[in-house]
């Protein structure tokens, strides 16, 4: 267990819940959304509480730690790679997490749409590194240069972009 770890944990979420509350304060309509049962969607229980738990798990902590803050050999990088992978497959909130890679090559490759909540967590985690840096502007360069490998569906892809076109136009907004 490393310290510098446990700070960028802590970090990370906290930056992934700055993003939650910019979105509070400056486009609640983005937030406006029912759960299953009709319920205003507990976005402080998703995005700030439950965001990333499983990075504390013992199948991802010593082989994130050991990667980012060890050395990337070969052992460490192996072990990354399937602390990834579990990551992935429990945190609905990655997009790689809704790419379904069929058996059949007639199927191919298939995006699911992801559920809006899942979307916006998924946005908020992508824009903590523009809270880290204090450039909220950061993630739109970031989504351009790494939307061409990013696989979702058409419904998904048309939602993430419109709500980031809206963080976009309230941020330049802002700053007039």
């Amino acid at each position: 267990m490393s310290l510098e770890y446990d700070n960028y944990l802590k970090e990370h979420k906290a930056n992934v819940g700055a993003g939650l509350v910019w979105l509070q304060d400056n486009l609640p309509e983005v937030l406006d959304y029912k759960d299953e049962e009709g319920n205003d969607f507990d976005w402080e229980w998703q995005i700030v509480l439950k965001h990333d738990a499983s990075k504390s798990d013992p199948e991802e902590y010593d082989a994130y730690d050991n990667y980012f803050y060890g050395n990337k050999s070969y052992e460490n990088t192996q072990n990354f790679n399937l602390a990834w992978l579990h990551h992935i497959h429990v945190n609905p909130h990655h997009w790689q997490h809704w790419v379904l890679i069929n058996d059949d090559s007639k199927l191919g490759t298939i995006c699911l749409d992801m559920p809006y909540n899942y979307i916006v967590e998924m946005i908020c985690d992508w824009w903590s590194f523009s809270f880290k840096t204090g450039n909220l502007s950061e993630i739109f360069n970031w989504y351009d240069a790494h939307k061409a490998h990013i696989l979702l569906s058409d419904d998904t892809r048309e939602t993430v972009e419109d709500i980031l076109g809206k963080i976009q136009r309230k941020i330049e907004w802002t700053e007039q």
